[in-house]
């Protein structure tokens, strides 16, 4: 299902040009702050397209280097690096949040950027972001800022044990954050100075994640809803439709759109969500930019993730979210497959409707991802279940020819 407005529950519009709003046609350049893996699927849409990407890194040898027109080493806090950043870019993006907001303001005097600072000033600090949504009269998982002992032990008595104790800052995919059941281990916990947030422990049906597309006039396309399983706190399985009613798949498609609107987003933002036992939607995180368990929309819709982030921050129509096959599904490739060796690939490119994305990063570690899987079929959870199986027989393929 799809969901684009400029008003309420208006489906996708016919393509709107706004008088005054910056446009950049294809045959641009688009700069953007990061070289991973998103940088670099983010890269490869934008070629399809016309555009050139020049990257800004702090290392040549980044995944998104090998694909971009052009990657400048340097870091954000090399004020002269960044201006000349800006004189090539017709427009700027991020691949990643967690970035210098003042640098970004200085890069967004010299060229525009999406999202905006302000925007990312609230994305990457989860006090701003939670109380951003609460203050709009969205749900979210129930929180308490914790910037001293007193402040968690208000967070104990208020959220009861078990919580979860989050870094307001810098955590992603677990990082950062530590499971509190007991006051010994909250007593542990505040050994670490930095400003947190306490959450209710919630136990849910599942987690969903809505990646939402909002241009500057306020136009909005919604992905459909996916379901994700995560291992080690980092996403595993996404499947695709989620296992939601039509009402709680609307909900969630109103929930991601009124929290880009909330924070006057521009640009693609992903909303992950859980569902509670009673079937309601909490919002969780969120990120402002393309997602992993967005990927499989590469295959799965009409419009990629990655096509639609171009289209968004360059002033073109939003494009059409539309699945093109009833049901898809992504398992991600982390470094651990890497153990005995390099995988067998060929298990994958031997499956009929299997696609396998790689990252092109030179060195696998534990719990880093370096590159994911997609099919799709009729049937979105026997899809997840053939993707894991044909992961798991990588290894063991691998370990076969070496035998």
């Amino acid at each position: 299902m799809t969901h684009a407005e400029s008003e309420p529950n208006k489906m996708n519009p016919d393509p709107i040009r706004v008088p005054g709003l910056m446009c950049v046609p294809p045959g641009g350049t688009i700069g953007m702050l990061g070289g991973g893996q998103l940088g670099r699927m983010f890269a490869i849409a934008a070629a399809q397209l016309g555009y050139r990407v020049i990257v800004f890194s702090d290392s040549l040898d980044c995944p998104a280097a090998t694909v971009a027109y052009q990657t400048i080493v340097g870091e954000l806090t090399d004020r002269d690096r960044i201006d000349e950043f800006a004189a090539q870019c017709d427009v700027v993006t991020l691949e990643f949040e967690n970035l210098p907001v003042e640098a970004v303001r200085h890069l967004a005097s010299r060229v525009t950027v999406y999202p905006t600072p302000e925007v990312l000033r609230i994305a990457q600090d989860r006090r701003y972001e939670k109380q951003a949504f609460a203050d709009a009269g969205l749900a979210v998982t129930p929180f308490h800022v914790v910037e001293s002992s007193a402040d968690l032990r208000a967070a104990v008595a208020r959220l009861g044990l078990p919580l979860v104790l989050k870094t307001a800052r810098d955590g992603y995919d677990g990082k950062g954050q530590w499971k509190i059941t007991s006051p010994g281990d909250a007593a542990l916990a505040m050994t670490i100075d930095r400003p947190m947030i306490a959450e209710a422990w919630i136990t849910h049906r599942r987690e969903v994640s809505v990646i939402v597309a909002r241009d500057a006039s306020g136009h909005t396309a919604c992905f459909p809803v996916f379901e994700n399983v995560h291992r080690n706190h980092i996403l595993d399985v996404t499947t695709c439709p989620a296992n939601l009613s039509i009402d709680e798949n609307d909900a969630a498609i109103r929930m991601a759109t009124a929290a880009a609107a909330a924070i006057d987003l521009v640009g693609l933002m992903c909303v992950e969500m859980f569902q509670g036992e009673n079937g309601d939607l909490m919002i969780n995180e969120v990120a402002p930019r393309p997602h992993n368990s967005g990927h499989l929309t590469i295959e799965a819709c009409v419009t990629s993730q990655f096509e639609q982030h171009v289209r968004v921050v360059c002033g073109m129509p939003l494009g059409d979210t539309t699945m093109r096959v009833p049901a898809a599904a992504m398992v991600n490739l982390m470094g651990e497959l890497w153990a005995g060796g390099e995988p067998d690939f060929g298990v994958v490119m031997a499956k009929p409707g299997m696609h396998l994305h790689l990252y092109d990063k030179g060195r696998a570690a534990t719990g880093r991802k370096m590159g994911h899987v997609t099919a799709t079929g009729g049937d979105a959870a026997a899809i997840a279940t053939e993707l894991v199986a044909t992961r798991d027989s990588m290894q063991t393929a691998r370990e076969r020819q070496l035998a």
